[in-house]
């Protein structure tokens, strides 16, 4: 009889994939990595038609802070469907709305509580970018942009323009500092000073070929870029050489944002207080909402100039409420530094393992290992450009690995571990688990996660990843 009921779950599981594959746009992307059919979830766990079992470090891109079903959550929307409270307002005033932006101000930094307003958007976390790039066109008069590379910022056309990928320059692109990839080849603390000099001179050269803009845009931590946190000193630098040029500094904490880092805000960790916060994700409490949080001075706009249908969605906000207030009640933030510390810590030791593994990062819960060629050099074979050298060791990465990504990826999916590949050519393996996660389901994701790992390793000939890594040790040891 088991196999019998097995049999029908999986031809369940199956038959509904399989109609996916058939109907839906040849856009979607998690489906085809992780063909699952989840049917019910609670923290981190998803349980998938087939009777299968899985721990899922996705969180809907990093939307559930508190997991699947949290039952304070729960309670929250049952509340307001129970109330019989309208579900949908547009931008009328109400004391679920009123609740949530309460508990949101109580957040925020202390340079921006005290002075801020807040605009609704459109329900995804590219229409807050939308909303604040014309907010800062319309305050300052001006229309250019300063974004970074590697950046990520939604799929409109505005937060592409804006974004690592864009197709067409139309926004002024700036160096974001990092260890691995370096773009001046030194990394560090030295590596990040190059970035700002480089911006400051981009701002100041009257021939630079780029205006004073309107704004720049930041993510604290890139997510979609590779997991790449900005140094604290380097935020601290964009913020004085924005305000110094009276430009509105705006920071993209979609991802980042409600304890995800180890701070409630990642721009908490530096101290700075940027002009405009764009806010989505986990602030909705697993449904859709979007805001943007900014200076009074900015608040120049008439009625109408940015609106969205959906920017009244009060299951969201009851949902918004009860997360934000969990996570501060709860220090779930401060939890969050202290496992993602360790968790990072133990993860190191893949990097001094195995070749394959070019370099752990992160900061919180926001975790990223990068998959390199274990036989490459670094840069492309006819590249033999001499490195710059500077107070710190010269680094040379090893090419990313985007195959050995997706085949690490494959091999948690098969021990029962849900994971997102991101970075530059989709070489980062990325964790971004509930900030409930307990320290035995973290366990039990680092040893799958190693697992999979040392699975990959073997398949591609690294029978001895000690001896292999040795000749490369340098690198790491800076």
């Amino acid at each position: 009889m088991a196999g019998g009921l097995h049999g029908e779950a999986r031809a369940v599981h199956e038959g509904i994939l399989r109609r996916q594959s058939a109907r839906e746009s040849s856009a979607r992307t998690y489906a085809r990595a992780l063909p699952i059919v989840p049917v019910r979830a609670r923290g981190l766990t998803i349980e998938g038609a087939d009777g299968r079992r899985y721990l899922d470090c996705l969180s809907g891109a990093g939307t559930l802070a508190l997991g699947h079903n949290h039952p304070v959550v729960l309670e929250a929307i049952r509340g307001v469907l129970d109330s019989g409270a309208p579900l949908s307002v547009l931008d009328l005033a109400t004391p679920v709305k009123d609740a949530f932006i309460t508990e949101l101000f109580r957040t925020l930094p202390p340079g921006l509580a005290d002075r801020a307003r807040v605009q609704f958007c459109g329900p995804a976390g590219t229409d807050a970018v939308e909303a604040a790039l014309k907010l800062v066109r319309a305050a300052t008069g001006r229309t250019g942009i300063l974004a970074f590379t590697g950046a990520y910022h939604g799929m409109t056309a505005g937060a592409l323009a804006a974004s690592g990928g864009a197709r067409d320059l139309q926004v002024a692109r700036l160096p974001y500092p990092q260890d691995y990839r370096c773009p001046f080849g030194v990394g560090g603390p030295h590596g990040a000073e190059l970035a700002a000099r480089w911006t400051e001179s981009l701002l100041d050269d009257p021939k630079s070929g780029v205006p004073l803009p309107a704004g720049m845009i930041l993510e604290p931590v890139q997510g979609e870029g590779g997991v790449i946190p900005g140094p604290d000193d380097w935020l601290r630098r964009m913020r004085q050489l924005t305000a110094d040029r009276s430009i509105p500094l705006i920071a993209d904490e979609i991802q980042t944002g409600v304890g995800r880092t180890g701070a409630f805000w990642a721009v908490d960790h530096s101290g700075v207080s940027p002009d405009v916060m764009v806010l989505s994700k986990a602030i909705g409490g697993s449904l859709p909402l979007a805001v943007i949080v900014y200076r009074d001075d900015l608040d120049v706009w008439p009625p109408g100039a940015h609106a969205g249908t959906f920017r009244g969605n009060q299951l969201a906000m009851a949902a918004g409420t009860a997360t934000l207030i969990h996570v501060r009640e709860n220090g779930l933030a401060e939890r969050a530094a202290a496992l993602g510390s360790r968790m990072l810590d133990q993860l190191g030791e893949l990097a001094d393992t195995f070749a394959c593994v070019g370099e752990v990062r992160g900061r919180g819960l926001m975790i990223g290992v990068e998959m390199v060629d274990p036989e490459g050099t670094g840069a492309e074979p006819d590249d033999h450009r001499p490195m710059p050298t500077g107070p710190e060791p010269a680094r040379t990465p090893r090419r990313a690995a985007p195959e050995l990504a997706a085949a690490v990826q494959r091999e948690c999916l098969q021990r029962g571990l849900i994971v997102e590949l991101g970075g530059r050519h989709s070489a980062v393996v990325r964790l971004l688990p509930p900030l409930t996660i307990s320290d035995e389901q973290a366990a039990a994701v680092l040893d799958r996660l190693a697992d999979a790992v040392a699975a990959v390793a073997r398949t591609h000939g690294e029978h001895d990843p000690h001896r292999s890594r040795h000749h490369d040790s340098a690198q790491h040891a800076g």
